[in-house]
């Protein structure tokens, strides 16, 4: 999904990674103006290729990648083809432009709480934003399912810690 209306804000590019398919939207702090879930070499393409997200690269955009973080118990194999896709992904986007937020950041962020769970923050999202709607009258969040939750909570999160700090970097 794209929209052609004029950004409001700093355009931040939230992404969730994952080992197989990332989540990625474009939010510009009122709006979404570009959502995919996409196996990962689309996302890749879509950060570092022509087209719209290569405009907001220009545009001097900022990419916000949910960071994996320890939390002391065995992880598997997905956790670290994760990270290593969330490196790929920075450096495709352009690593001075790229900054990380861990979900516990984004849970108190969003929540206020570090026990809230996907439910949580979807609603926390839903309740400052409104309903996503229908086709028929879509509302702000219309078509962000799944993932894409998290990756507009990464954006969101991120955009709320950094709120009032002129110029925050990544």
């Amino acid at each position: 999904m794209t929209h052609a209306a004029k950004p409001m804000g700093r355009l931040i590019a939230g992404l969730d990674p994952g080992p197989v398919e990332s989540a990625l939207v474009v939010w510009d702090g009122s709006r979404i103006l570009h959502y995919q879930q996409s196996p990962n070499g689309k996302v890749m393409d879509a950060l570092r290729g022509p087209g719209f997200i290569n405009r907001i690269v220009v545009s001097g955009a900022l990419l916000v990648i949910e960071q994996v973080a320890s939390y002391g118990m065995p992880v598997g194999e997905e956790v670290f083809e994760t990270v290593f896709w969330s490196g790929r992904f920075a450096e495709a986007f352009g690593i001075a432009r790229v900054a990380r937020i861990k979900r516990l950041d984004v849970k108190m962020a969003l929540c206020h709480d570090s026990r809230a769970k996907d439910g949580n923050i979807r609603q926390a999202l839903i309740d400052r934003y409104g309903p996503p709607g229908t086709k028929k009258a879509p509302g702000t969040l219309y078509g962000i399912t799944k993932d894409l939750w998290s990756a507009l909570a990464v954006a969101v999160a991120w955009s709320d810690v950094n709120a009032g700090q002129k110029g925050a970097k990544a």
